[in-house]
């Protein structure tokens, strides 16, 4: 789109400021068990996506300084879609600049530059975003075992990503052992996204790790 072309003269300054590899963080240690919730791991509209010219109305949102930051991560994830990374990355980290960096915004922030680099095919950048969001959190969040599990997979790193999702079914083996329960579970995930994380639940079930 022409208005998201536009928004990268804007942002120009912010290319030296940050970078999403100052976020790079090793993986997080796995727990037992995964029973909290975590309110930042959601999509963030600040917009339905549905609305007519969605990008000049977010452009509108962050002028008037309205939900400025939701509008920017809402950007950030459209800049993605359309395949204009730098501008993305430079929205996120204008988002993250704007929050505190210990804050629910910050994490979910990341979460959600998360699923835009996955679905990018950065599945590697995925991993470094969701894993520093893991870490950030307080409490073992529910969102985190079938997440890593599905980034360390993609990129072929199988006996990681059976580890993590052992730890779904820990905590919920009525739920998680069933891929056919999927579509219930991760109602956001593409198809293609729920038939991989099926690839490591028939791993884990053709051998599933002892714990610890």
């Amino acid at each position: 789109m022409q208005v998201i072309r536009g928004v990268a003269g804007g942002l120009m300054l912010l290319a030296g400021l940050f970078c999403s590899t100052a976020w790079a963080q090793g993986m997080p240690k796995i727990a037992e068990f995964y029973f909290d919730d975590d309110v930042a791991a959601r999509p963030v509209h600040a917009l339905p996506p549905d609305q007519p010219e969605l990008v000049e109305q977010l452009m509108k949102l962050r002028e008037r300084g309205r939900k400025g930051v939701e509008a920017t991560i809402q950007l950030a994830g459209v800049a993605y879609a359309e395949n204009r990374v730098e501008i993305g990355e430079k929205l996120y980290q204008e988002a993250l600049a704007a929050v505190s960096e210990s804050s629910s915004q910050a994490r979910g922030i990341r979460w959600n530059q998360g699923w835009s680099l996955y679905r990018h095919g950065d599945a590697e950048a995925a991993l470094q975003q969701w894993s520093a969001a893991a870490q950030a959190t307080r409490g073992n969040v529910a969102w985190v075992p079938p997440t890593l599990a599905l980034a360390l997979w993609t990129l072929g790193r199988r006996d990681e990503a059976v580890q993590w999702y052992a730890a779904a079914v820990r905590t919920e083996p009525q739920l998680w052992n069933d891929p056919a329960r999927f579509a219930q579970l991760l109602p956001a995930w593409t198809d293609e996204e729920r038939a991989r994380l099926a690839e490591v639940q028939r791993a884990w079930a053709a051998n599933p790790p002892a714990w610890p």
